[in-house]
């Protein structure tokens, strides 16, 4: 098989190249583009650069960079950022349909619309698992605008929310994983070739790459959508705008749709968060949180209450329960923050008892936990290399899916 030309999007450090080499060298990576507009100093890049090396690297404004200057490529691979209304809206132009302005998905529409008959094949793109939820005030809308979009270029898609943990990876991450593929590929072709049942049971990449329990034909929701994005963008479910939509997985095929929760059927070995850690002798001292600091991390885990007012004042009480604490070395660990760095006390970053001596996790960790290889962000600060997971992806995920999606096309 010849090489298979992959640019990465919104790369951050570079999680989906990691995934994709991991699962072949056919994978070549011949553009990649990370930029954070609200920071001067761009240290995902950075990272991504020292990995990688800067050719065909690009540390620039998606929005400002010409289609022309990006290669021609088979596979194109992002976490594109998940901005509220992602709307549609006519243009007073010649151009139509247009998106809000610095919305990154109308990026990757501009990609494929101005490749023309040299856009990719392929797209494997992930958000966050709300996206199929966006806005809470027409749910699904955001999503349903991705699909229309897709399919009016000619692409069927498929899309599964996994969690890592439940096949066998050490972190619970749940992330919507969406992978689309133009009309004639095999892939395409297996979409419509077969039952929708069969596609999200069984015969779909993602059942392949992340076995289900059977999910029965009363339980998948079917729908469909027309080709005017400004249309879907008004009316879709709008007759109940709370209701869901797409479920965790789902496939869509000439605008139709059809969705279903599913439930992982795995049987292989499972990882645990001991599993990950380093050597107690190489955990510098500031990791370690002694008996007074302690107190403030058992109250920020703790359950509690206390009286609030909103900006409307409006008087309530919030409430929260207590988190398991310290973090049990026998599980998974919990989703890995942007805000796992740093000393200070809080809810949701890990803490784990070696020995009676309770710590927090440190940088080489947080990384074996996410799947990257070790040290693959020294070279800035521990907070900010915490940071940096907290943004990454499950790199095993993408690798288990490419391993599928090579013996498919």
């Amino acid at each position: 098989m010849d090489k298979i030309k992959v640019i990465e999007l919104f790369a951050g450090v570079g999680g989906f190249r990691v995934g994709l080499e991991r699962a072949s060298d056919i994978f070549d990576t011949v553009w990649s583009n990370q930029f954070e507009p609200s920071t001067k100093k761009q240290h995902a890049s950075e990272m991504y650069v020292k990995n990688f090396g800067e050719t065909g690297h690009a540390n620039q404004d998606i929005n400002e960079v010409e289609v022309k200057d990006i290669p021609d490529h088979e596979l194109l691979v992002g976490g594109f950022p998940c901005q509220d209304y992602s709307v549609a809206c006519s243009s007073n132009n010649a151009k139509g349909i247009v998106g809000k302005k610095g919305v990154l998905w109308w990026e990757i529409m501009r990609i494929l619309e101005e490749k023309k008959d040299k856009a990719p094949k392929y797209l494997l793109l992930e958000n966050v698992d709300r996206l199929l939820k966006s806005p809470s005030t027409q749910r699904g809308r955001d999503f349903a605008i991705i699909l229309s979009s897709l399919n009016n270029l000619g692409y069927a898609v498929e899309w599964r929310v996994t969690n890592g943990a439940e096949y066998g990876m050490p972190q619970r991450r749940k992330r919507v994983f969406i992978f689309a593929s133009m009309k004639g590929t095999k892939p395409y072709n297996l979409l419509a070739q077969n039952e929708a049942s069969d596609v999200i049971n069984t015969v779909g990449l993602f059942a392949k790459a992340f076995p289900i329990h059977t999910v029965h034909q009363e339980n998948i929701i079917e729908g469909k959508f027309g080709d005017d994005l400004v249309e879907v963008t008004e009316n879709f479910n709008s007759l109940k705008p709370k209701q869901n939509a797409f479920l965790d997985a789902g496939c869509m095929i000439d605008g139709k749709y059809f969705t279903s929760k599913v439930k992982a059927n795995y049987d292989g070995p499972f990882s645990v968060l001991g599993d990950f850690l380093e050597p107690e002798a190489n955990i510098p001292p500031e990791f370690y949180i002694d008996a007074e600091a302690l107190k403030k991390w058992t109250y920020m885990k703790g359950s509690k209450s206390f009286p609030r007012v909103s900006k409307t004042g409006h008087e309530y009480t919030y409430s929260e329960g207590s988190m398991g604490f310290p973090d049990l070395l026998t599980k998974p660990s919990r989703t890995i923050i942007t805000g796992e760095g740093g000393p200070g006390a809080s809810r949701f970053k890990h803490v784990i008892d070696i020995d009676g001596k309770h710590r927090r996790l440190v940088p080489i960790e947080l990384e074996r936990l996410t799947m990257f290889p070790d040290n693959h962000t020294e070279g800035v600060s521990d907070t900010k290399r915490a940071f940096l997971m907290g943004n990454a992806l499950m790199v095993g995920v993408v690798t288990t899916f490419a391993e599928v999606f090579l013996s498919e096309i």
